[in-house]
Order: C-alpha cells, then sequence, then structure tokens
C-alpha cells in the first residue's frame, strides 16, 4: 500500500469504534474520505453511506459493498454496586469477553472498563476451568461503587467495544479488531478512487456502498440496494482461512491467508457474474481461491440479491484468521489483489453489461 494518505485512512477506518447499531462514527470517517474523489455522497435514514461516480444516465450501474458494523456489546443492566452487566452485538463470543480492556461509548465520549475474570486461585469447579460463560454473566468493572456513580458515566444501551489497536506484524500481515469488516469499507473506497483516476475510460455508473447492521441481519445493504437496484454487486466481507491448527478442512474448506481473495459459488452468487470475475482474474493474473456456498453466504450479498426482479451479485471475500474477536488477522497482499479484481471488472464493464443465466 503506498498511497500514504489512502494507509492514513486504514489507520483512522480501523481504530474507529463503529459497533452494529451505532455506526455513525466509522461511516463519518469513511464518508469525509471518499468525499474527496466522488461526484456525489448520499447517507440514508439508518446510517448507510453511499459514494457515486457518474458517467451517464443511461449506463449500466455496479455496486462495490461492503460492510461498516462491527461486533461488540452492549450496557444492559447496572447493579447496585456499580457493576455493568452486558449482552452481546451481534455474534460476539462470549468465552473471549472476560478479561479485557474495554471502552462503553456514551454520549459524551466514552468511559474506560475492564471485563471481570475471577482470579483462578478463587474459581471453583463449576464456575471456572475454562467453562463458556454465559452473557448474563458478563460484567464490566468501571471504577465505581455504586449505582449512582456509575449512571453518571454511563447508561442502559450504550455500546462497548473492545480497546484493541491495529497492529503490522510485518510488512504484509495486519491484525486488530474489527478487520471484519472495516477492511471491506477500505477495499471499496480504494477501489472506488483508483476508478476515478480512470474515469475517462469508465464506461459504467459505479456506487461504492457501506452498510450499516450487517451482524444482525444486513438490514443497510437491504435499504441501500433496493434504493438504488444496480445492475450488478460486487460485495466483500471477510471469510475464514482454514490454515491454522484445529480446523478441519474436509469440513470447512480450504482457505490460505496470503493467497488472494476467494470467489464464492452457489447460492446468492450469480453464475454469470461468477465466469466474469474469473475472467477478469485470469487476464489479470491475479490468484484467488474458491469456496461453495451451501444455503447462505452468510453476508450482505444475501440482502442484496433478491431485491425487486433481482440484482445479479457475487461475493469476493478476504480470508481472515481469528474472526470475530480483537485479535483478527489479513494479508495486505490479499487486500491489494481484492481491490485490483474491483477495479479491474468495474473497468471490463459495457455500458450495456447485463448478466443473465441463459446468457450463451
Amino acid at each position: 500500500m503506498s498511497n500514504e494518505t489512502s494507509k492514513q485512512f486504514l489507520e483512522e477506518l480501523l481504530i474507529t469504534p463503529s459497533p452494529t447499531g451505532y455506526e455513525k462514527e466509522g461511516v463519518k470517517v469513511w464518508k469525509t474520505y471518499v468525499d474527496q474523489f466522488s461526484d456525489e455522497v448520499v447517507t440514508d435514514a439508518y446510517g448507510s453511506c453511499a459514494a457515486k461516480i457518474n458517467t451517464s444516465g443511461d449506463v449500466a450501474t455496479v455496486l462495490l459493498e461492503a460492510h461498516c458494523d462491527e461486533i461488540g456489546m452492549v450496557v444492559q443492566h447496572i447493579t447496585d454496586q456499580g457493576f455493568v452487566y452486558v449482552n452481546k452485538l451481534g455474534g460476539s463470543d462470549s468465552t473471549i469477553a472476560r478479561a479485557k480492556k474495554v471502552y462503553i461509548h456514551n454520549k459524551k465520549g466514552r468511559v474506560v472498563g475492564v471485563t471481570g475474570n475471577t482470579a483462578i486461585h478463587l474459581q471453583t469447579t463449576k464456575n471456572g476451568g475454562g467453562k463458556e460463560p454465559a452473557w448474563k454473566e458478563i460484567y464490566v468493572d468501571i471504577g465505581v461503587s455504586s449505582k449512582e456513580e456509575a449512571l453518571e458515566m454511563v447508561q442502559i444501551g450504550d455500546p462497548i467495544t473492545y480497546a484493541t489497536d491495529s497492529e503490522f506484524l510485518n510488512d504484509e500481515i495486519l491484525t486488530g479488531r474489527a478487520l471484519d469488516n472495516r477492511i471491506g469499507g477500505f477495499i471499496i473506497a480504494e477501489a472506488l478512487r483508483r476508478i476515478s483516476e480512470k474515469k475517462k475510460d469508465l464506461k459504467v455508473n459505479v456506487i461504492a456502498l457501506n452498510s450499516v447492521q450487517e451482524e444482525v441481519g444486513g438490514f443497510g445493504a437491504r435499504m441501500m440496494s433496493y434504493r438504488f437496484m444496480p445492475d450488478v454487486a460486487l460485495v466483500t466481507d471477510v471469510t475464514h482461512a482454514t490454515d491454522t491448527p484445529g480446523i478441519d478442512q474436509k469440513e470447512n474448506g480450504t482457505v490460505l491467508l496470503g493467497k488472494g481473495p476467494t470467489i464464492q459459488h452457489g447460492g446468492a452468487n450469480h453464475p454469470k457474474v461468477v465466469d466474469f470475475l474469473e475472467e477478469i482474474c485470469e487476464k489479470a493474473k491475479i490468484e484467488v481461491q474458491h469456496e461453495a456456498t451451501s444455503v447462505r453466504t452468510g453476508t450482505d450479498t444475501d440482502s442484496i440479491f433478491y431485491q425487486q426482479t433481482g440484482i445479479p451479485s457475487a461475493l469476493i471475500s478476504l480470508p481472515l484468521r481469528y474472526m470475530h474477536s480483537p485479535v483478527e488477522l489479513c494479508s495486505m497482499e490479499d487486500v491489494e489483489k481484492l481491490v485490483t479484481i474491483m477495479v479491474e471488472a468495474v473497468m471490463a464493464m459495457r455500458p450495456d453489461q447485463t448478466f443473465s443465466v441463459f446468457d450463451e
């Protein structure tokens, strides 16, 4: 990633909290960046943001989509002693929730706390020993001694994120909280920036969409794709890299970190759009991997493809280790390849581009 401005944008995007249902601050960072090279930027009532590059009203429109929200927790109850009990936002994992530094985000800023963890010396067989805790057992200590003190700092409904920074382990490997799917927001923004530099050769209209509330049902993508009804959608999200110890590749497929993005087959993925992407990758000599969809992709692709009369869609995923944890990990080589695929695909589309399963 040679562009210094792009690198700074990525760093700011990764550290800005954007828990599902509370995405405003993260969307503001994304919007400020894409404003610089877009013809138009629009938002909707719930906070999804779309940046457009327009060539003509009479040509096809392609949508590049990624969700902006991250998993987290939310304040659910405050005890008389001032301990803050929580519930999950999205697919958070209770087994890694204890003994962590967290931020509770209130209307004025943030409150630092820690999730309680009984010392191993004091644990009993019943409540310790690695047992998976229920969410009702997870609490945050914010250093107060009464409910009244706590309510001066937080309130029911305040979102919570882990206090984890992003960091490069080396030149290519990035780790951090919420790479799922803030890295996707970076990818579509970077693709749009590069497309804007080639606008004189662009033959279609382009919309980059950063959607809210994917982690709880893909709702932001539903709203905006219904609104725009593009002719084709290229969606990006993370997928499980299955190259770490303890993962059965026969059951979960083989996806390797650093060996390129994955193209999904089946389900919401339109076969002709998939064929088109494979041709693009072959022509550009971009290494990709392949995944099969069983019932659902588990991404915003599932929310986009069926709108109105159907939007031909395809999912291009970024391999990610340790998904839904504070230490997610990806390869910037894979990120660069995914950006290139999106740029090359958009630039190859015709003004009258359509996709039908009956096309020969």
